[in-house]
């Protein structure tokens, strides 16, 4: 039976010392990693469960990592945070925790389902997405000196305790969708972002920017700023192309804009494709499954990775190191939109 596994049981099967099993339950940066593998595969094999009750006594850790689940949008972007939680989950098994999560609308309703949670649970860590100017959970959890790593940089300036970050350059990202748009030969090339302030999308319009300004090209009236979504992109998108009928390639900063954008590139006869030559081409950004499916260039986010570097920052944390950061570059995914 499951329940009468033993931790001796799981040593004899992965050929290692009962001490080895419990570094790789309770400390696995210690352990190299064929080793902890070759102890993950007898855990899982044979079904050990280990006793959290017994871990949080020896360890005074829960074993728990909380993070916020976010509500669908438009059911493409939404869908990075996702892929993101299903790496941070394989990460945080691998490190021996459990991820806790739950929902908060806010910076203020979060804060207060941290100090919920920490009265019901003790969660050992949090892993805060979506940051952004001014974020005030990171400057609670830093008053209050609990660990946390988050996925996104402290877009305002640096508190006077710097705490770990994992991102993905979003302007290195922009910057490769516009090169290749260049290296294809087009001039005119537009942005459809997200307004200023809004950290992600300020740096992945810089993408652009660096990249038209390093080839000579002229961004003047190219941007168009609106909120996140399929409708959002459309309108934008019918905006510039009006205002400029020479625009040939969008480059956009998500997935959802792109098809929005995409729904006005692919039009039939509109008055403005004629002198555009009779194709626009258009890049996103995420590398969602729409983007896979409908063949739209994107940028792809290396989120394993991402998860892995969270994990790992928060390890630090726990030894006492001074914390972290990873900015982990993005993938360009030509497809036949561009």
């Amino acid at each position: 039976m499951a329940d009468k596994v033993t931790i001796a049981d799981v040593a004899r099967a992965a050929g290692v010392s009962r001490q080895t099993v419990s570094n790789v339950l309770n400390t696995p940066e210690v352990v190299r990693e064929e080793t902890r593998q070759r102890v993950l595969d007898a855990v899982e094999e044979l079904g050990y469960r280990v006793n959290q009750a017994a871990r949080r006594m020896r360890t005074g850790r829960s074993g728990l990592i909380a993070i916020r689940v976010d509500p669908e949008h438009d059911g493409i972007n939404g869908s990075v945070l996702d892929r993101f939680l299903h790496a941070l989950t394989e990460s945080a098994v691998q490190a021996g925790y459990r991820l806790l999560v739950y929902t908060a609308d806010g910076d203020d309703r979060e804060i207060a389902a941290f100090e919920d949670l920490l009265g019901a649970y003790e969660p050992d860590a949090f892993v805060l997405t979506s940051t952004h100017h001014k974020d005030r959970r990171t400057s609670w959890l830093l008053e209050q000196g609990l660990p946390f790593v988050t996925f996104g940089r402290p877009w305002s300036e640096l508190p006077a305790l710097p705490h770990p970050w994992v991102d993905v350059d979003g302007a290195a990202g922009t910057d490769a969708a516009t090169s290749h748009l260049i290296a294809k030969g087009h001039r005119r090339i537009g942005f459809i972002g997200w307004p200023d302030g809004s950290g992600v999308g300020d740096d992945r319009r810089q993408g652009w920017l660096r990249a038209l300004d390093r080839a000579g090209l002229d961004a003047t009236g190219l941007s168009r700023a609106t909120t996140d979504g399929i409708a959002d992109g459309e309108a934008a998108a019918r905006d510039l192309l009006a205002a400029d009928p020479a625009i040939t390639a969008l480059v956009c900063a998500s997935d959802s804009l792109a098809l929005g954008a995409l729904h006005v590139a692919r039009e039939p006869s509109p008055a403005w494709r004629a002198d555009a030559g009779g194709f626009v081409a258009v890049t996103g950004f995420d590398d969602t499954a729409v983007a896979k499916a409908i063949g739209l260039t994107s940028v792809h986010q290396p989120l394993a990775e991402a998860a892995v570097n969270c994990v790992a920052l928060l390890a630090r944390l726990f030894e006492g190191q001074p914390p972290g950061h990873a900015l982990l570059q993005p993938s360009l995914v030509v497809r036949q939109s561009a």
